[in-house]
């Protein structure tokens, strides 16, 4: 039985969701019987514990899902984890695509919450790779040697913000592609902006997310 307090945002969330309806509000129940807390956060359902972040609700075209922030800490023992990018590193995702589907998994769901919850309670925390392991392409090192004040720029960014710049500026395969994402983002380095800010200077999206701002 659901106990755990909901969140209006939330309520508002799922009213207004044109897809995956039925789905979130079955996880919704899966989650809230967990005893966490519902917050909305990165303009979805967030769950937590004392503050920490657990496990958040976001949907997709072909799939909603639950996105454990610890995932990559999780045993897994049905092999139902999913790492959206191989850039994505603490994170994971179970998916679903139809109701029926969360109903059958409900206790297997459970089970992943509850061990996500212990991981959070133990302190435990995912050994993140360091930005500094991250290759620089030849185009943007062409230009952090050409103008000095892009390379201060640069490095007084926060490590996030430095390694999504270099995952973002290498993924083309075309140096032609990567020449041009270098360029454009020129001016938002040099203004100590990171990949996805704001002119306000807040993130458009959550970390680990793989996709845009209006659907994480």
């Amino acid at each position: 039985m659901t106990t755990s307090k909901t969140n209006p945002k939330v309520d508002e969330f799922l009213s207004e969701a044109k897809t995956w309806q039925e789905e979130y509000e079955k996880l919704r129940k899966i989650v809230l019987d967990c005893e966490l807390t519902e917050e909305f956060k990165w303009m979805h359902p967030c769950y937590t514990l004392e503050g920490k972040n657990i496990v958040l609700m976001h949907g997709f075209k072909e799939y909603c899902a639950l996105l454990f922030h610890k995932g990559a800490l999780l045993k897994d023992a049905h092999g139902i984890l999913v790492q959206q990018t191989e850039n994505v590193q603490a994170a994971r995702q179970i998916r679903f695509t139809n109701v029926q589907e969360i109903a059958e998994m409900e206790a297997t769901l459970k089970a992943y919450i509850y061990e996500a919850i212990e991981v959070e309670k133990t302190g435990l925390e995912v050994n993140l790779k360091k930005h500094t392991e991250f290759a620089v392409p030849e185009e943007f090192q062409n230009k952090l040697d050409e103008m000095p004040s892009l390379k201060t720029a640069f490095e007084a960014l926060t490590p996030g913000r430095q390694r999504a710049y270099l995952l973002y500026f290498a993924a083309p395969k075309q140096s032609k592609t990567r020449v041009a994402r270098v360029e454009k983002y020129l001016p938002q380095i040099l203004d100590g902006k990171g990949l996805k800010d704001c002119t306000c200077g807040q993130s458009q999206k959550m970390p680990s997310c793989d996709g845009s701002h209006k659907s994480i």
